[in-house]
């Protein structure tokens, strides 16, 4: 594999503590040169999942290039999360800044440290809505339909656009 080559990567992003839009603004201007942001979803409020005592999300979705390889841009995500100030919280806990990597080309990558595709995005409205804001034709490769239609199959109630208040 030519390690120079380009590829198209797919990242989600969260925060629900402190001022979650600059969060969400933080980490994308943490991205560059390492990773060049192509496209933006809206920005989303979405009520949390999985530990649902806790404050709201704001969740985007963004299009980017990157030349690393799949574990060597996890590493980085995790990095900027620390630089961010992200502390280790338990799984669907709150916090300061997620990211998450969706899809990176049209690989299937499963180890111990990394699943791609994403392995919880399944029924994740949060996710799918501003996917399909950007990428509504994607097709996620193991389940072999878009992303827009994999988003009608899904409950998208909680997941609004958020307009700053």
């Amino acid at each position: 594999m030519n390690h120079k080559s380009q590829h198209t990567i797919y990242l989600a992003l969260g925060s629900n503590l402190g001022e979650r839009l600059a969060n969400l603004r933080l980490a994308q201007e943490a991205l560059p040169p390492t990773v060049v942001v192509e496209l933006c979803s809206p920005v989303y409020e979405t009520a949390p999942w999985g530990y649902t005592h806790q404050p709201a999300f704001l969740n985007q979705v963004l299009k980017a290039r990157t030349q690393l390889s799949p574990l060597d841009l996890l590493a980085y995500l995790k990095q900027i999360e620390a630089l961010l100030g992200r502390q280790e919280s338990f799984r669907n806990g709150p916090r300061l800044i997620d990211l998450d990597i969706l899809y990176y080309d049209d690989l299937v990558l499963e180890t111990p440290d990394l699943v791609i595709p994403h392995p919880r995005m399944d029924g994740r409205a949060f996710v799918w809505v501003p996917l399909a804001d950007i990428a509504p034709d994607l097709h996620h490769p193991l389940l072999g339909r878009t992303t827009q239609e994999i988003l009608t199959a899904i409950d998208t109630k909680g997941v609004e656009l958020y307009t700053g208040s």
